[in-house]
């Protein structure tokens, strides 16, 4: 027998998005066949952010080859195969929408034999030489070694990898082929190869989780030299995937941001409807980018 659904709670509601630039961008992506993680995974903050600005583009398609139970992309063990257009047309929409702050992430590609690396490289670059203004920032697989320096070596301005959940329930909420060591693994290797890069992760609340494992979580990802950290609730994308355990106060997401301050985090962006590409954070994450050139 299937648990019943918890009712949300009046902080998790956001009006439809319906600006200008959001219908521009919505439209332009459709012509050139891209995909964004924010319709696929079906993000509150959609509005707030393609009408500010910023986009969060998936490329490598939009069907993935693992299956988490918490996402709601397709999956398939053997998807369509890449589009070699994608990095031109990709660099198009950026420049042609002024975006100043982009967002690639992608889907896991384990059947290609570098889970797709250089392609998801050629996109960044393709971005850097049509628009170099324009910050990347990249949310990637569980890159190792040779895929890993891939995207690490190219312009991107901040690498990002999610760690999900904590330790005790990764083999419940992702899929079989992640785990919390190889996910630590990929943050660790961003800064051995390139040390100035900003790094950041992203923990989603509400699975089952106690707030010592979540406080445990943000210990080992800052051991690991990771600058930047969002905290979200999970919503259930649909009633087959994972169901939401309990519903985190605003109140709560504000007591880890201290904690995660104290624990020497550049940037914590933490609240009920915050996600790992959060428009709000990206503001900020701008202004240490800046100041740190400043300083160079």
């Amino acid at each position: 027998m299937s648990t019943p659904a918890l009712a949300k709670p009046r902080w998790l509601k956001v009006r439809m998005p319906g600006s200008p630039r959001y219908h521009e961008l919505k439209a332009r992506k459709r012509e050139l066949a891209l995909s964004t993680v924010c319709e696929e995974a079906r993000c509150p903050n959609i509005g707030e952010c393609w009408g500010g600005g910023t986009a969060t583009f998936m490329v490598m398609g939009d069907t993935c080859t693992r299956g988490c139970r918490f996402c709601a992309v397709k999956t398939l063990k053997q998807p369509a195969p890449l589009d070699p257009n994608e990095p031109t047309n990709l660099a198009e929409v950026v420049a042609e929408l002024d975006l100043d702050y982009v967002v690639l992430t992608s889907v896991d590609r384990d059947d290609l034999e570098d889970g797709g690396a250089a392609h998801f490289a050629a996109c960044i670059e393709a971005i850097h030489a049509r628009t170099p203004k324009t910050l990347v920032e990249v949310l990637i697989p569980d890159y190792l070694d040779d895929a890993l320096h891939a995207v690490v070596d190219t312009h991107a301005t901040v690498v990002a990898h999610n760690i999900e959940t904590v330790e005790r329930l990764q083999g419940s909420v992702r899929d079989r082929k992640a785990s919390y060591a190889r996910s630590m693994a990929v943050l660790r290797g961003m800064k051995a190869r390139r040390p100035g890069v900003y790094t950041k992760s992203s923990i989603m609340v509400g699975v089952g989780e106690t707030e010592a494992e979540v406080v445990q979580t943000m210990r080992d990802l800052r051991a690991e030299g990771c600058d930047f950290l969002t905290l979200g609730q999970y919503l259930q994308p649909s009633p087959k995937h994972l169901p939401v355990i309990a519903f985190v106060t605003p109140e709560q997401f504000d007591g880890y941001a201290a904690i995660g301050k104290e624990l020497g985090f550049g940037y914590v962006a933490s609240g009920p409807l915050v996600r790992s590409s959060y428009r709000a954070g990206e503001y900020f994450i701008r202004e240490v980018i800046e100041a740190g050139r400043q300083a160079q």
